[in-house]
């Protein structure tokens, strides 16, 4: 198997971006998708992103990115809460798999975060497991308010961002990486009925792209 050459973390946001634009167009290419491919990565996988997104049924990231069998490092939860499981995870890509860019993908209509800002209001969570979801998302809620950004796009870019720092945070390697150059993170959000993912936090590229407010 030829050896592949890791790209760059701007290589590779390049490469992210450039899919979900053929996504938006009507145009997907469907790389990587065949049986070639397939039997080509089966000795070992080397993903050029990890891709750390929301559970929501309408966030398939090899589809709204374009990608294919391979391509991927592929992490969720609801809201894209950041566990230790998923910390974990995102570590093993970044250290073991040489992953050059680790996304955050959050989305318009989350229910997540609708949750947390419905419990913010009346002061009460829901039960079981899903409280678990919205208490991990509500500090999002609250800094957004403090700030004076109280719309639910406002919100859910605080969370994406909030989400994009934790991860630095508490994982050291991840931090390491990005001090290093090595490893590039940054926050999408996902635009439902147009399928286009806007840039609203980056962390360790040396872009210009203007992001979000």
């Amino acid at each position: 198997m030829t050896e592949i050459q890791t790209p760059t973390p701007r290589d590779a946001f390049e490469l992210l971006l450039a899919g979900n634009q053929r996504f938006v167009a009507g145009t997907p290419e469907h790389p990587n998708q065949d049986a070639t491919r397939r039997a080509e990565i089966a000795p070992g996988q080397n993903p050029f992103a990890v891709l750390f997104g929301c559970s929501d049924s309408r966030l398939a990231a090899e589809i709204i990115f374009d990608r294919g069998l391979g391509d991927l490092f592929v992490v969720r939860t609801a809201g894209h809460v950041a566990g230790a499981e998923v910390l974990g995870s995102i570590e093993y890509a970044v250290e073991l798999l040489d992953c050059p860019l680790v996304v955050v993908l959050g989305h318009d209509s989350c229910g997540a975060i609708r949750a947390a800002i419905t419990a913010a209001d009346v002061g009460r969570a829901p039960s079981g497991f899903v409280r678990d979801v919205v208490e991990r998302v509500t500090p999002s809620v609250l800094a957004a308010r403090a700030a004076g950004r109280c719309l639910d796009e406002e919100i859910l870019h605080e969370h994406i961002r909030h989400t994009v720092d934790l991860l630095l945070e508490r994982s050291r390697t991840l931090a390491e990486k990005v001090a290093a150059g090595q490893t590039a993170v940054v926050g999408l959000c996902y635009r439902l009925a147009d399928g286009s993912a806007q840039l609203v936090a980056v962390r360790g590229l040396d872009a210009t792209v203007p992001t979000a407010s």
